[in-house]
């Protein structure tokens, strides 16, 4: 039987029966919880070919300031299972995890032993509570080529500044896999970041400086049922960028200088752990945390996750748009040394057919005069241009098959051809990147034509900007990488529609972007009359019970 989307994403499984032999731990006080915990959803992630990282954070009042979310202060255990059917009539796996206080009552799961290549389907369980089911993959076996990955790409969404439609409509669109690059949440108080025509919502809380009020920010956005229905429909690969910790800061630099700014790091980065469904190889050690990794999807793709915050230098002369001589400095790294040789070590060894980088800020060189000075910006690889060239030639000495890069940070569409020269009009592509909008950062933006934006004129390797927001979907084959530029006309209304903007095309061993579709203009909105109405029937359609054959919790024997 075909599986709906909508019943996949939020499956209702209103149970309370009491479940033999799932007790909390002996040292725990019998306090039990008398209202749903499961308020900030259920995710997956990190995918190997025989498992996944499932995630889950108990919190009956998410955004208390304490950061605690309503919890008592005890452990609580939590029941997880894995099916291959998503009434859970084959239960493949199942156990029990703690959630417990220290950890902000956040549950990681590594899940192993399942077959490579498959959809999952899994749920939690505790105090009664049942969550709504997610579906998952594995990744496929190693030496296998599949046939096709559905992937998707977002960065930036600013909780303020609108509604995380384009999060919905990415679930809607049902990939197979999603990356966040960035910007998952934003650390401000409420009115110091406006977005033109102003926020839709506020933020609760203090700006984010201590471990409370981060775990309070991140169970802010995780209560939202948009960014929880993305979460459900696939597993994630996540890296941040600045604002899960502070604007543009750097390594141990804070973009202004601010006393126990490494404190701040430490807590922001547990934070940031407890909230994301990670593998244990990254949770922090004080102010360190492993984040910079590579997940294969068989010989398709591998993805070389990487952090442009933690080890790079300060940013030159005083960040911003610069002409400046620190940027083509040959010591100064984005990456750190370290993080810089295990990505170009994983060039050399590579037998995939697409290496893809998953990273935060601008890659290609976007200069924004048109006169003799080269006025880029600082917080990007431009200011970083040696470390740029050294990767770039790095993945061309490797004889890499297929080099894509992908980019959030920007708030903007972008598609632009790799060189090692950008300087030469007539160098060749020897990769291509591809940069998603924000899901809502900087209010609804402006349209406009696929190359109307005047820095295209002066920098000919950029060969597409959009300032809509959304998200990118990308097909990927073993013959090209077909990239649809999906955005909203609006991120102020619940309802806005996706509608592909621009669709671009890598071919297999051939550089370079070809455009292959483009929407002349933005759709004009929904019919007003009853919004309301049909946001209601959305709802209670994504969050409909399970049908009646759907297998009660308590006769499950995995």
């Amino acid at each position: 039987m075909e599986t709906s989307r909508r019943s996949v994403l939020k499956a209702g499984l209103a149970s309370s029966a009491v479940v033999a032999g799932l007790t909390a731990p002996a040292t725990a006080a019998a306090t039990p919880v008398r209202q749903d915990p499961f308020t900030l959803g259920i995710a997956s992630g990190d995918p190997w070919p025989d498992g996944f990282v499932l995630w889950t954070r108990l919190a009956v009042d998410p955004t208390a300031p304490d950061g605690h979310g309503g919890m008592p202060n005890r452990a609580y255990a939590v029941q997880w299972q894995v099916a291959t059917d998503r009434r859970f009539h084959h239960v493949v796996r199942a156990g029990v995890a703690v959630a417990r206080p220290e950890h902000a009552h956040s549950v990681h799961v590594t899940v192993q032993g399942l077959h490579a290549g498959r959809e999952y389907y899994y749920r939690f369980r505790s105090e009664g509570y049942v969550t709504a089911v997610g579906r998952t993959l594995t990744a496929p076996a190693r030496g296998t080529t599949p046939r096709e990955l559905s992937m998707s790409f977002v960065s930036c969404s600013q909780f303020e500044h609108g509604y995380f439609t384009a999060y919905r409509r990415l679930a809607e669109d049902r990939p197979d896999l999603v990356l966040h690059l960035g910007d998952y949440q934003y650390e401000y108080t409420k009115n110091t970041y406006v977005a033109p025509g102003g926020n839709v919502r506020d933020h609760d809380g203090p700006e984010t400086t201590d471990l409370a009020s981060y775990r309070q920010r991140h169970a802010q956005y995780k209560s939202d049922p948009d960014l929880q229905a993305a979460h459900a429909v696939a597993p994630w690969l996540v890296v941040w960028d600045d604002h899960e910790l502070d604007n543009n800061w750097a390594d141990e630099i804070p973009e202004k200088p601010e006393d126990g700014f490494l404190d701040r790091r430490a807590a922001a980065f547990q934070a940031y752990y407890e909230n994301m469904p990670l593998r244990a190889s990254s949770k922090p050690r004080g102010i360190d945390m492993q984040l910079f990794r590579r997940v294969k999807w068989g010989e398709l793709a591998t993805f070389h996750m990487l952090d442009t915050r933690q080890y790079r230098d300060d940013q030159g002369c005083g960040d911003g748009y610069k002409d400046c001589p620190a940027a083509v400095d040959p010591k100064r790294s984005i990456t750190g040394e370290r993080q810089e040789k295990w990505l170009i070590d994983g060039f050399r060894r590579s037998e995939a057919r697409w290496d893809i980088l998953g990273q935060q800020v601008f890659f290609a060189q976007r200069d924004n005069n048109q006169g003799p000075l080269k006025v880029t910006s600082m917080d990007s690889w431009d200011g970083y241009v040696a470390s740029r060239d050294r990767i770039t030639r790095g993945w061309v000495d490797a004889r890499v098959r297929n080099a894509v890069v992908l980019t959030g940070d920007v708030h903007a569409h972008w598609a632009s051809d790799l060189k090692l020269n950008y300087d030469d009009p007539a160098a060749p592509a020897v990769g291509s990147e591809l940069v998603c909008s924000s899901i809502s950062t900087g209010g609804d933006g402006a349209d406009s034509g696929t190359t109307a934006h005047p820095w295209l004129t002066w920098n000919p390797h950029l060969r597409f900007q959009n300032n809509l927001r959304g998200y990118v979907n990308t097909t990927i084959t073993r013959e090209s990488m077909v990239a649809d530029f999906r955005t909203l006309r609006t991120v102020r209304d619940h309802e806005a529609q996706a509608f592909t903007r621009a669709q671009f095309t890598i071919e297999d061993r051939k550089p370079g972007l070809h455009l292959t579709g483009e929407t002349p203009q933005a759709p004009a909105p929904l019919a007003a009359a009853g919004s309301d109405a049909v946001r209601s029937r959305a709802a209670t359609a994504a969050t409909a019970s399970s049908s009646d054959d759907t297998v009660a919790w308590e006769t499950v024997r995995p």
